[in-house]
């Protein structure tokens, strides 16, 4: 007999081939059809580390972390789902700063609970009763000493899987309970996973179109590397920068390393997902551009970042500040949608010779309007595929 959940509603079934040990399988790998309508009938997603995972119908309700995987339910059409989100107040608006130049696009995030504000509880799990949990297990291990694999195990058995991988962000280590089944995942192959979960092949399929045109079209078009400037991917600290690479392997990367920039940081190393980088270090690598991660959140306004560094004797003194070139850059939890506008908003930071010029960003406004012979990917056909499928 299945177990059931505490509500007595049926459960999103679990198939445990390696919750804690299993074997890795191809992502987005659906048994079934394939079609974009909600069916009714089990199917099976595979991923790593949480193996082959079984549901018996669409989810209706969403347990969300980290904002990529709602950018991928509002992408799929399945954005009324997400019932929690990290950081809402940060998440949201920035969300909101793409959709609004996509007509019939939305999300609606206001009053979604943060499930990481105060630590992630089983109990908070079973209240929520989701159908499935958009969350790395390895992620809830490595972050929390109170969560066990087992506990894992049970919250998949007794209310609905995990779907998740965070250590592909940067292809961090995983939680030793996990490495032997780890994978690591691009973005648009997490995107695909998704998909299968909400049995939405046809609109995973014509977005993943968009963005190979798009992407493709960038990359023929960029200059060579001899002209491509050098680049720092920082968000300012208080007395340091705390820094990310730029062409490295991982999602995080996904809008700067298709453009090919000069990373100075490059030979920088650092033991984390990110480093802490002096004044004195970025003073040596000198980069001509600074890209703030973060900046088109509201919790950073750019002039502000850049004030901060125009009155720093350290900070006044770096060639990106004193040429204008510190940017708003984009969140590194980017979902398909967010992925496109930040591909096409990067492109154009680095090189408007190429692209047209980025007309800049201001904090609380939408994402800039971009005359339609300088966008770099149609609004109009990224909202028909969400609003009406392929």
């Amino acid at each position: 007999m299945e177990p059931t959940r505490q509500s007595g509603r049926n459960r999103r079934s679990f198939v445990a081939t390696g919750i804690a040990a299993g074997s890795a399988a191809l992502a987005g790998c659906l048994s079934g059809s394939d079609s974009s309508e909600t069916e009714i009938g089990s199917y099976t997603v595979s991923m790593a580390p949480m193996g082959e995972v079984e549901f018996d119908g669409v989810p209706e309700d969403a347990f969300v972390a980290f904002p990529q995987y709602a950018d991928m339910a509002v992408a799929l059409g399945h954005g009324d789902a997400v019932t929690t989100l990290f950081a809402p107040d940060m998440s949201g608006p920035t969300m909101d700063a793409f959709y609004e130049r996509l007509e019939g696009v939305s999300f609606e995030w206001a009053g979604l609970q943060n499930p990481l504000e105060n630590g992630l509880s089983e109990e908070q799990l079973y209240a929520l009763d989701s159908d499935v949990h958009f969350l790395d297990p390895s992620y809830v291990v490595t972050t929390d000493d109170d969560w066990t694999a087992s506990d894992i195990a049970d919250i998949a058995e007794t209310i609905g899987p995990w779907i998740g991988s965070f250590h592909s962000g940067v292809h961090s280590d995983p939680a030793p309970a996990y490495a032997d089944s780890y994978e690591y995942y691009t973005l648009w192959e997490l995107f695909e996973t998704v998909a299968a979960v909400f049995r939405e092949r046809d609109r995973y399929e014509a977005l993943a179109d968009l963005y190979a045109e798009t992407r493709a079209r960038i990359e023929s078009n960029l200059p060579p590397e001899s002209d491509r400037p050098t680049v720092a991917r920082v968000t300012l600290g208080d007395g340091v920068f705390y820094a990310y690479h730029l062409n490295t392997p991982g999602f995080w990367q996904a809008d700067t390393r298709p453009l090919g920039a000069r990373d100075a940081l490059a030979d920088v190393e650092w033991p984390g997902d990110w480093g802490e980088v002096s004044y004195e270090t970025m003073l040596e690598a000198d980069p001509d551009v600074i890209l703030h991660l973060w900046g088109i959140t509201p919790r950073y306004a750019i002039e502000d970042v850049r004030q901060r560094l125009e009155t720093d004797a350290a900070g006044s003194e770096l060639t990106a500040v004193k040429n204008e070139r510190v940017l708003a850059s984009g969140m590194r939890y980017q979902g398909p949608i967010m992925n496109l506008f930040q591909l096409e908003m990067t492109a154009k930071q680095l090189y408007p010779e190429r692209f047209g010029e980025w007309p800049g960003y201001e904090i609380g406004e939408s994402y800039p309007e971009i005359p339609e012979d300088e966008q770099l990917f149609d609004r109009g056909e990224v909202a028909e595929i969400v609003t009406d499928g392929a």
